[in-house]
């Protein structure tokens, strides 16, 4: 189930690479991979960036900002969005830098709340 909701944002997205659920003790619950062939370990990338993202969190919360709700990571080769589900959850995707960044926020925030509804 969580896995249709992955491809469906991957699938959709142009430059769309992989898609993860994880929870923040670094437990992946799903993930899709575009290119199943690809040498791409989407795990690890989960469990980095939730470490990343605790701090995130915390910091918003420091700053008495609101809940920090989405994070954006641009890096040479990919770019990652992080759409936090809750306190235990989030879900990200990986797409190549000439991929549609806009695409993959709006995928992950209209699809977000099946995922949340799906995990309860």
């Amino acid at each position: 189930m969580f896995r249709e909701v992955l491809q469906e944002v991957v699938d959709n997205t142009d430059g769309g690479v992989a898609g993860l659920l994880m929870g923040f003790d670094g437990i992946p619950v799903d993930q899709y991979i575009r290119d199943e062939n690809a040498e791409f370990g989407v795990e690890t990338v989960g469990m980095e960036y939730s470490v990343v993202l605790k701090q995130i969190k915390q910091a918003a919360e420091m700053l008495d900002a609101g809940d920090a709700r989405e994070v954006a990571i641009k890096a040479e080769r990919l770019i990652t969005v992080i759409r936090l589900l809750s306190d235990e959850y989030f879900v990200a995707v990986t797409l190549k830098p000439s991929g549609n960044l806009g695409k993959a926020r709006f995928l992950l925030r209209t699809r977000s709340p099946k995922l949340l509804a799906d995990l309860i």
